[in-house]
């Protein structure tokens, strides 16, 4: 993302915190909710300046987010903790399943800048003009424009949820001047907002991009004094590849350490080890099969 950079700013506990003001606020006219919007995006925006957010992590975590919602709306049952064993633990010719797909989806959409062509790879099967003729029909202020895309695509197809709410975030990472795609939008929406349209939904989406730029906030902090503090114990492993190693954990939500650049009995140690000095977790509970992350 490109985002204006506070160069004056190094130390974590300067970070801004969302103020109260707009935590504690109900909103209940259209120019509270507008209102409330703007300051919510414009401290979202300071944040994300600060050298010291870890972005790659921070969206592939928002992007297990974004497939957790998007699953829900499905109906199907999977969480966070069953979509990283579908997407992590495939082996060579597996296939994901629905719901690890919604989650390959959204990691796809994050991992570069926002373009035609990375879209049509993330969401597959529709062709590139389709998808620029989608992104076309937003205008208007960012989170408006983005709610016109949503609705544009759910009138043309009306199944293809994860599709259209994956485009809805690109609208509005491309109106706010972000080089690659925040999942934003789709974490604060309900599933019943995406029956409404026209005003009604501009308002859903109003309302879902203020609870979810707050809830971003306080992620981006929490993973800011993580890879603060993975960086701190970084210089003392000794084991050959564990930069490369520290780098991966910096980037990704999870991690097998089957996928480290290191033997599996030294990268089952790096993991035991960088666990032991609490600068990562074991995410799953299990004593095989094991996933890390900051």
């Amino acid at each position: 993302m490109t985002f204006a950079r506070l160069d004056h700013i190094s130390d974590l506990d300067t970070l801004p915190r969302m103020p109260a003001w707009v935590t504690s606020t109900r909103a209940e006219t259209l120019e509270d909710v507008a209102f409330l919007l703007g300051a919510t995006l414009n401290h979202l925006h300071l944040v994300l300046g600060h050298t010291e957010v870890p972005h790659a992590l921070l969206r592939d975590r928002l992007a297990l987010r974004a497939a957790e919602v998007c699953v829900a709306f499905s109906g199907r049952p999977e969480r966070a903790a069953e979509l990283r064993d579908a997407v992590h633990l495939l082996r060579p010719g597996d296939l994901p399943g629905p719901a690890g797909e919604t989650y390959l989806s959204w990691r796809r959409a994050v991992e570069r800048p926002v373009s035609i062509r990375v879209l049509s790879r993330a969401i597959g099967g529709l062709g590139t003009g389709q998808i620029a003729d989608w992104l076309d029909a937003g205008q208007g202020a960012p989170v408006a424009r983005a709610a016109r895309v949503l609705e544009t695509v759910l009138t043309d197809r009306s199944r293809a949820e994860t599709s259209a709410l994956i485009l809805a975030d690109a609208a509005l990472a491309q109106a706010l001047g972000w080089e690659t795609l925040l999942p934003l939008m789709v974490i604060g929406l309900k599933r019943a907002d995406l029956r409404k349209r026209r005003d009604d939904l501009r308002m859903a989406c109003y309302r879902a991009v203020t609870a979810s730029a707050m809830e971003v906030v306080s992620v981006a902090v929490d993973l800011s004094r993580r890879a603060a503090h993975l960086n701190t114990v970084a210089p003392k492993l000794r084991a050959k590849g564990a930069g490369k190693a520290v780098e991966m954990f910096l980037t990704h939500d999870a991690v097998a350490p089957s996928s480290l650049p290191l033997p599996d009995r030294a990268a089952r140690r790096l993991c035991d080890r960088l666990v032991d000095l609490g600068a990562i977790r074991e995410l799953t509970g299990r004593d095989t099969f094991r996933l890390y992350g900051v």
